[in-house]
């Protein structure tokens, strides 16, 4: 082959290589934009973080100059710390922490934010950071001696015994009509002292104590006896009924206990959240509220009878605003997994996972919890 052939086959092969080379390049260096973008989200960009003010996860600050604290913003910033990101919060609603991933008007939503399946269909959540359930949030029940002491002296009560009394009287009255004259010894003297006498008689013959001090001798006097002590047995079982369900009823707690005593109460909860899902999932109507607090004050002035949410926010509520006026049930149910959220496909998904397990395999976060929950 002459030389000038083969310079010219040297110089093909030369270019096809070259281009092989160029298309193997190629998806590196397509490649490479995507990695020095997401860089420079990590390492550049201020994150816009979303939050809810929902102590213990979110307290406010102190002050309009002050910072935010709480178990999530304290999960946060030793991730962001981590993961070396500069961020400001915002504040916003229990919708606008999954809407505005989606629009675009925050980055990351840290709260008391329960990952559902629902909310998992528009966004990413991290792992959870903490785990609870639902409880209920009630008036307190009070000391049952007490509640039995002021069913005694509670109007109804009193006017039963006023009732009973005036009986008394009218039966003592018309056997002292009778006895009066021929029975003097017993039922004599004045209107009054005969009067008092036939309404001791009545009395005892009522409890059937029967002293036999007093008893009629005319036989109209006699008819009266016998006639009251038949409606007297009635009038003593029906009285002595009335008593022991009164003291049963101060005894027993007879308040909202669990999940199954709901049916037909009033009940309060925020909307929106994974209880008002849970309430419309079991067919229990409920009294809409905007925030945690006024929910509650509902419950302390007898506007509603219970309030169903997340149960370490409702004993932060109770503990810190409403001791001794609410109670949090020793109930949980429906599982709730709290979790940070981001948009879906977020870069930072993935190294905040592996910043989040490392913080909670830490001492330092149980301490953390214990601060906040007290437990």
């Amino acid at each position: 082959m002459p030389r000038s052939h083969r310079s010219i086959h040297a110089l093909l092969l030369l270019i096809v290589l070259a281009a092989l080379a160029g298309l193997l390049a190629a998806p590196a260096a397509a490649q490479a934009p995507g990695a020095v973008a997401d860089s420079d989200l990590l390492e550049s960009e201020t994150l816009r973080v979303g939050t809810r003010f929902v102590p213990p996860f979110v307290i406010p600050p102190g002050d309009a100059d002050g910072h935010p604290s709480g178990i999530a913003i304290e999960l946060w910033e030793r991730v962001a710390e981590r993961l070396e990101v500069d961020y400001e919060y915002r504040e916003t609603s229990l919708d606008g922490l999954i809407d505005g991933l989606g629009d675009g008007r925050i980055d990351v939503s840290v709260a008391a934010l329960t990952a559902t399946a629902e909310r998992a269909e528009r966004v990413d959540f991290t792992h959870p950071y903490y785990t609870t359930g639902l409880s209920i949030a009630v008036p307190q029940q009070g000391n049952p001696v007490a509640g039995a002491l002021r069913a005694f002296i509670s109007v109804p009560f009193l006017m039963v015994v006023l009732a009973l009394a005036g009986l008394l009287l009218l039966v003592g009255a018309l056997l002292w009509i009778f006895e009066r004259r021929r029975n003097a010894d017993e039922f004599g003297g004045n209107a009054a002292q005969g009067l008092g006498s036939a309404f001791w008689w009545a009395a005892v013959t009522m409890t059937t104590v029967g002293y036999g001090d007093k008893a009629p001798r005319t036989l109209p006097g006699r008819m009266i006896a016998l006639v009251w002590m038949f409606a007297a047995l009635i009038l003593v079982s029906t009285f002595t009924a009335a008593i022991a369900t009164t003291l049963t009823v101060s005894s027993l707690d007879t308040g909202i206990q669990n999940v199954s005593d709901l049916e037909g109460q009033r009940i309060a909860t925020i909307g929106g959240s994974s209880a008002a899902a849970w309430l419309d999932d079991q067919g229990f109507a409920y009294h809409d509220h905007a925030d945690l607090a006024t929910a509650l004050g509902a419950v302390a002035e007898g506007r509603v009878d219970a309030m169903v949410y997340d149960a370490p926010l409702l004993r932060y509520q109770v503990r810190e605003h409403f001791a001794g006026q609410l109670e949090v049930l020793p109930v949980e149910f429906l599982r709730q997994d709290y979790a940070l959220a981001l948009p879906q496909g977020s870069p930072l998904r993935a190294p905040m996972n592996i910043a989040i397990l490392e913080i909670l395999e830490s001492d330092e976060w149980q301490r953390v919890l214990r601060r906040y929950l007290g437990n």
